[in-house]
């Protein structure tokens, strides 16, 4: 049993990606906990896709350069959040059917300009479907710097993002500025999003943002222990998917996310049970 923990710790790739595992883990958890309270699942996976067109970009103008793939990434998710949030507000529209106008819009922007590149399959696809085991030393101190500031800021704002979560009526009462903190709270989402795209990439972004979250809610109703569980098992999760990937020879960002989705599946039957035990005692 040491032997098969301590085996692929001899590969720097290994180690990589268990740190870049380990911190977009917990800071997607994070931000996934006020996605899952606030209902905008359906908002992270659009912005999971909406950056393509940034990535495209950043290719035909700079090529392989990850570094400058990322800060196209991170502009465009960014400018994608606030135009989602600027037209849901600024007109009669849904939420849900603005995030579903600029998802489409952006992902089909990506593609036309994706599809003008013909050797494009090997380069993004990691950007696709995630490719944590690549992870450079300058993948992981964008990770470290921009995962940080999302905690730090979740932290300082802490109370002003739970209040507006669970009560923006009392909030804008409390003259708190409800919709600065709204978009900021969306920009968070877009951040993070930018920063695991490296680890699960575009098409299970969504999984790592929502189901440990989901999964902790399930074992509490109180947000700091919500927020704890979730941030402990996305480490978890990260850690084993990234052995299970090894040593079975499979995509790294799927094995993360199987994981995740096992656990939940775990949890959710046990509590099942366990009220259903409730039920009948009663």
């Amino acid at each position: 049993m040491f032997d098969l923990i301590t085996a692929p710790l001899a590969y720097s790739f290994m180690q990589r990606g268990l740190l870049a595992a380990v911190m977009v883990g917990v800071v997607c958890a994070v931000v996934g906990t006020y996605v899952v309270l606030r209902g905008m699942a359906f908002f992270g996976d659009a912005l999971s896709h909406t950056i393509l067109p940034g990535i495209a970009a950043g290719y035909l103008l700079n090529g392989g350069d990850r570094g400058a793939l990322f800060w196209w990434a991170l502009g465009t998710a960014v400018a994608s959040s606030l135009g989602i949030g600027a037209i849901s507000r600024g007109s009669r529209l849904r939420e849900d059917t603005a995030i579903g106008v600029v998802f489409a819009g952006m992902f089909a922007l990506g593609i036309a300009m994706i599809s003008t590149v013909r050797s494009y399959s090997a380069d993004l696809t990691h950007f696709l479907f995630g490719d944590v085991l690549g992870v450079s030393d300058g993948d992981l101190l964008r990770i470290a710097i921009f995962g940080g500031l999302i905690l730090l800021t979740v932290a300082l704002l802490y109370k002003e993002l739970t209040l507006i979560s669970f009560d923006s009526v009392l909030a804008t009462t409390l003259r708190l500025p409800v919709q600065a903190l709204e978009y900021l709270l969306l920009v968070l989402i877009a951040v993070a999003v930018v920063v695991s795209i490296q680890t699960v990439g575009v098409s299970l972004m969504l999984a790592v943002l929502v189901t440990p979250a989901a999964t902790a809610s399930l074992l509490t109703r109180r947000l700091m222990p919500m927020l704890l569980l979730a941030a402990g098992m996305a480490a978890i999760c990260g850690v084993v998917g990234l052995y299970l990937s090894y040593y079975l020879g499979v995509a790294s960002g799927a094995a993360i996310v199987l994981t995740c989705t096992a656990i939940f599946l775990i949890t959710w039957a046990g509590k099942a049970i366990v009220d259903c035990r409730l039920q009948i005692a009663d």
